[in-house]
Order: C-alpha cells, then structure tokens, then sequence
C-alpha cells in the first residue's frame, strides 16, 4: 500500500522554496508596527484638534507598549479620562486616571507621554499599571464590557 503523503526527495525543495514565499509575503504583517505610523490612522489623527490628537496618540501608545512590554495583557482600548481628566502641558500629556481593557478587564493606568509638536508621533512614555478596576465601577466611569 502506498500512502499518498511520500514525497520525492525533490518534491522537498519545491515546498521549502514555496514556505520561503509565503514567508517573505506574510513577514511585514507579522512585525508589529505603531498604530500612529498606518496611514489611515494617521489621516485621522490629523483631522483632529491637537490637544485630541495628543490624548489619541497617547492612548494608541499605551496599548502598543503594555501588549509588547508584558505577556499579561492584551489591551484593545485605552482612556485617558477615566478616572480623572488628563493635564495638558504643551507636548506633554500626563494622565493619572487613565484605564486600559484588556480580556474584557479594565485597569487602572497612568502615564506620561511626550509627543512631537504636531501630536503625531510619540517621543517618550512612561506607564504605571494599577489594579484591576471593579464592574460595579464600570457605569460610574463611562467603561463597558
């Protein structure tokens, strides 16, 4: 009986050259990029006000840098006016009550970020991540599921 899996030994070079391909395609989906630096996403960054586009900038960072920095989360959205506004100084957005939801969690955050004069690009930021805050406290500082 013969089984329909056996390859010649050439038939070998065919499929690695073809894994090679598919590779080389797939590779740039596979780094991760700044959310900031995609085109439309930078489009619409620049549609806003600049002290919007700051807190957006900002927000996109920190779930960027909490998904790369830690295998504990995987954040999908991120506030910076949760728990209480952000500060506004000029380049620079300092948010202590911010949040971030990651596996239909949210938890508390803090952060400093700088960003270029146009809003459009972050040059440092530093984060803080709190405890998980409680459902109950959900409705209270505008969350969802």
């Amino acid at each position: 009986m013969k089984s329909r899996f056996c390859l010649k030994s050439g038939s070998y070079r065919i499929y690695g050259a073809a894994w090679i391909i598919a590779l080389s395609l797939l590779a740039p989906s596979l780094v991760p990029r700044s959310f900031a630096d995609d085109a439309r996403t930078r489009a619409s960054l620049q549609r806003l006000d600049l002290q919007m586009r700051l807190e957006q900038v900002c927000d996109l960072e920190a779930m960027e840098r909490i998904g790369h920095e830690t295998s504990l989360y995987r954040p999908d959205r991120a506030k910076s006016d949760v728990i209480s506004h952000p500060k506004h100084l000029g380049d620079i957005l300092s948010a202590s009550g911010a949040a971030f939801r990651s596996g239909g969690r949210w938890y508390a955050l803090s952060f400093i970020c700088k960003a270029s004069a146009d809003h459009l690009k972050v040059l440092t930021f530093d984060y803080r991540i709190g405890d998980v805050i409680p459902e109950a406290k959900w409705t209270d500082y505008g969350l969802w599921r």
